[in-house]
């Protein structure tokens, strides 16, 4: 059985509140009057009270280079993984030395070596230690990340894997670029990093059953980067809770099925909190109540949108509450670039 031993999570110091970034978005961006009333409507309605960024908002507003930026993001994303790490470790009473494999995710820097590699030399990990940096899966890899590990594990049922996310997105601000998509990208993304410690031995935490990936056809356009000279800029189509509006359900049902489980079975729906649009579509459409999804909404209002590190942040939130009981099932579901969903079935132990 392949558990979900323990998870950690860790922000930056610097808060973004909405009312920050409601008195900075006129500054920063030439908008027209009207276009500027209205995204500070989107503002309100965000269901978002904070996020956290690497910088005070000054500096963080300011124009860098893709080199300052990149060095930025490799400075900052090894301190964050390691903090996380560790806990997530000392959580699970695991040291370095225990671990088997380690999967990072992230999509908003680029480093080679990769985090990992920073991480064995500081942290005491084995010079064997098998290594997977996912880099391009964007909001949906903290959930194949816990896929990959799931797999892992099947192949090497007595070892432990170590999944670290880290998303450093207000590095990518452009206040140059006026389109909606990132206008909405700086409205809706906050740092942070978060880890989870999974093994083949039995434990207190969620046990993964089975995974399920789906690839929407002709969505290659929704969602991504464009990689340009001033640095990462978003693609982020309007389409996408639409996308995800039409077909959560059916995927749903496809993973329950198999196990001979419908939705109101589920005591846990650990949902990535993409948006608030996003996020109520998919309360809508399961047929749930914002009780269901608490943690979701949680993590969305008190940190926005953390990309890959979402989905785990939520998971964190299900671990720490202690609602969910032994025997109890879980769904696990992230969304990202292709445009794809990653979801996972779970149960308590």
């Amino acid at each position: 059985m392949t558990t979900i031993a323990a998870t950690a999570t860790a922000v930056p110091p610097h808060v973004l509140s909405r009312e920050l970034v409601k008195e900075y978005f006129g500054r920063t961006f030439p908008l027209s009057r009207r276009r500027l009333e209205a995204m500070l409507e989107v503002l309100d309605n965000s269901r978002i009270d904070r996020r956290y960024s690497l910088f005070p908002v000054d500096y963080l507003v300011e124009t860098r280079s893709l080199t300052q930026r990149n060095s930025e993001y490799r400075e900052n994303a090894i301190g964050l993984a390691r903090k996380v790490a560790e806990e997530a470790l000392a959580r699970a009473n695991r040291n370095a030395a225990d671990v088997d494999m380690i999967i990072t995710v992230s999509c908003t820097g680029f480093m080679i070596p990769s985090v990992d590699a920073y991480l064995v030399s500081e942290m005491g990990f084995r010079s064997d230690v098998r290594r997977l940096p996912i880099t391009e899966l964007g909001c949906a890899a903290g959930a194949v990340g816990l896929t990959r590990a799931w797999e892992y594990l099947h192949a090497h049922p007595r070892g432990t894997a170590l999944l670290i996310a880290v998303e450093l997105p207000t590095l990518t601000f452009q206040r140059r670029d006026i389109s909606q998509a990132n206008l909405i990208s700086a409205a809706l993304f906050g740092d942070g990093a978060a880890a989870a410690v999974i093994t083949g031995a039995p434990g207190g935490g969620p046990a993964i059953l089975d995974s399920q990936s789906y690839l929407f056809p002709s969505s290659i356009d929704a969602m991504g980067f464009e990689l340009k000279d001033s640095g990462f800029h978003i693609v982020l189509s309007r389409e996408v809770p639409q996308l995800i509006r039409e077909k959560i359900g059916a995927l749903v049902d496809c993973l329950l099925s198999r196990h001979g489980l419908t939705r109101e079975q589920i005591r846990a729906f650990v949902l990535h909190p993409g948006g608030q649009k996003l996020l109520s579509y998919m309360q809508q459409e399961l047929g749930l109540c914002s009780c269901q999804i608490q943690p979701s909404w949680d993590v969305l209002r008190d940190y926005g949108n953390l990309s890959s590190a979402s989905v785990l942040f939520v998971l964190h939130e299900w671990m720490a509450r202690g609602e969910a009981k032994a025997g109890d099932h879980g769904l696990l579901a992230a969304f990202g670039p292709g445009f794809s969903a990653e979801m996972l079935l779970l149960q308590w132990t």
